[in-house]
């Protein structure tokens, strides 16, 4: 994992994340975000980049709070990306576009992982619906509202923004969402009654065994 106490290690880090994210399937060519707080400003993806082949130039600096004048090629999330930031102690934000995830965006409100490791890191993942929902202000504003209490949230038909202290834990917060998805699609095709994980790791009506005499 690249060093992140330089911009030239941090452009590198969003290199790497915006690599994986494109190798993983969770975005398209021209599509999501990725930021990173650092001494009271952020540094974030300009708008139209492309995070699987990022340069230096397609990370841009920008302030951090009310009132300052945005770098003007900043990415057109910025607002939702400030909001969390402000809202929340996040020291990453990342807007990907999971297709699992906003797949279950348009038949439920919250996302409960059926799988155990979902429902250890995520427990559950709510879903934000908006009649706008790119470059949204309600979006923003609910974001940074439930970002406080879970770690990655679904905006409905659209994509997640996850957090992180770095961008390598939003990274795995957002493959974690996206692999719990994809395996309650699965569950919901076998057409078999199933029930999500406890998010201590066990299954409903079960108790943990005992280590040890």
């Amino acid at each position: 994992m690249p060093e992140r106490t330089t911009k030239a290690g941090i452009v590198r880090e969003f290199q790497w994340v915006g690599r994986e994210l494109m190798a993983l399937g969770l975005l398209s060519l021209h599509a999501g975000n990725l930021s990173v707080r650092r001494n009271g400003r952020i540094l974030i993806t300009r708008t139209g980049s492309r995070l699987g082949h990022l340069v230096a130039d397609d990370v841009v600096e920008t302030p951090l709070g009310p009132g300052n004048r945005p770098h003007p090629r900043a990415s057109m999330e910025l607002p939702t990306h400030l909001a969390i930031y402000e809202g929340t102690g996040a020291g990453a934000v990342l807007h990907a576009h999971p297709p699992s995830a906003i797949a279950l965006s348009f038949v439920t409100d919250r996302i409960v992982p059926m799988d155990s490791e979902g429902a250890i890191v995520l427990r559950e993942v709510p879903v934000i619906r908006a009649r706008r929902v790119v470059a949204s202000t309600e979006v923003a504003r609910q974001a940074a509202t439930l970002l406080r209490d879970h770690r990655v949230v679904v905006v409905a038909t659209h994509g997640s923004f996850a957090v992180g202290q770095s961008l390598e834990e939003a990274l795995s917060v957002t493959t974690t969402l996206e692999m719990s998805a994809k395996i309650s699609l699965m569950v919901r095709a076998l057409g078999v009654a199933a029930h999500p994980a406890h998010p201590e790791g066990t299954r409903p009506g079960t108790r943990r065994r005992r280590r040890g005499p």
